[in-house]
């Protein structure tokens, strides 16, 4: 079994916002599994489904982004996973909007949320799924605004083509494995918005 964790805030405040993408991969894959995120365990929000073809468990936690890495740890304990299990989708700045990167470990990349995981699992050694969502301004401020305000239609098209893409990419990871799902996806651009 995977354990599939998108990181977010939870509540809505932070619903419809870019650093919850992780949350709407995780959705989405749910919606492709018919599962429903409704069981609380290990502080998340949990449901086992089947995609292609293999048994996973997704997760969104409960805890706030900086504190990830309690609930990750918590739920490989509980379900006796180990760190090849799991595969981390979140949100980055690094990359450009629509964008996405697949990597086998690494460092947080400043992300906090991926800094809590690491050193909560003592390891960078888990495969991870990077969402592009750019940096808006530019400045720290500007960023955290960007990252933490409610989307504009334009961002919430670009959010939603991201998510399919993603939860495209997170279906071959699971039938090819993650060296099949880089060669797909991390060279490939986003598809291009429907010109009037």
């Amino acid at each position: 079994m995977f354990l599939l964790v998108g990181l977010g805030n939870p509540g809505i405040r932070y619903a419809y916002t870019r650093h919850n993408a992780g949350f709407w991969v995780i959705d989405e894959l749910a919606y492709r599994g018919k599962a429903r995120l409704k069981d609380i365990k290990c502080n998340a929000f949990i449901a086992k489904t089947v995609l292609a073809g293999k048994e996973v468990l997704l997760a969104k936690p409960l805890t706030f982004m900086n504190r990830s890495g309690f609930a990750v740890k918590a739920l490989l304990e509980h379900f006796s996973l180990g760190v090849g299990e799991l595969l981390v989708i979140y949100d980055d700045m690094d990359l450009p909007p629509g964008r996405i990167r697949l990597r086998t470990r690494g460092g947080s990349g400043g992300h906090r949320g991926m800094a809590s995981i690491i050193n909560q699992l003592n390891s960078d050694e888990f495969c991870r799924l990077r969402l592009g969502v750019g940096r808006g301004a530019g400045k720290l401020q500007d960023e955290i605004d960007f990252l933490l305000s409610p989307l504009e239609p334009e961002g919430e098209k670009q959010m939603q083509e991201l998510v399919l893409t993603a939860a495209d990419a997170v279906e071959v990871f699971l039938a090819g494995g993650i060296e099949e799902a880089m060669n797909r996806y991390n060279a490939r651009f986003p598809r291009l918005p429907d010109r009037d």
